[in-house]
C-alpha cells in the first residue's frame, strides 16, 4: 500500500464520521400542524431556509455525501 492509500483512508474515515454526525444533528421533517396548513412557507424561516442552521447542515451533508461516494469509489478501484 502506498502513502496515498493511507491518506485517502484517513480522509474517508473523517468524512464518514462527519457525515454521521451531521445526519444525526439535523431535525426531522415533522413540522406539526403548520405543515398541513402551509404556514411554514410564509414565515421568515420558511423563506430563508437556506441561510438558517438547518439549511447549512443540509448543504454540508450533500457535499460530504458526494465526497463519501467519490472516496469510496477511488479506494475500491485501487488506483493509487
Amino acid at each position: 500500500m502506498s502513502v496515498l492509500d493511507y491518506v485517502f483512508g484517513v480522509v474517508f474515515i473523517i468524512v464518514c464520521i462527519a457525515l454521521c454526525t451531521l445526519v444525526l444533528a439535523q431535525e426531522g421533517k415533522n413540522q406539526g400542524l403548520g405543515a398541513i396548513q402551509g404556514t411554514v412557507e410564509n414565515t421568515y424561516w420558511g423563506k430563508n431556509k437556506g441561510r438558517s442552521r438547518e439549511g447549512v447542515l443540509k448543504k454540508v451533508t450533500v457535499v460530504l455525501s458526494v465526497l463519501f461516494i467519490v472516496f469510496g469509489i477511488v479506494l475500491n478501484m485501487g488506483i493509487f
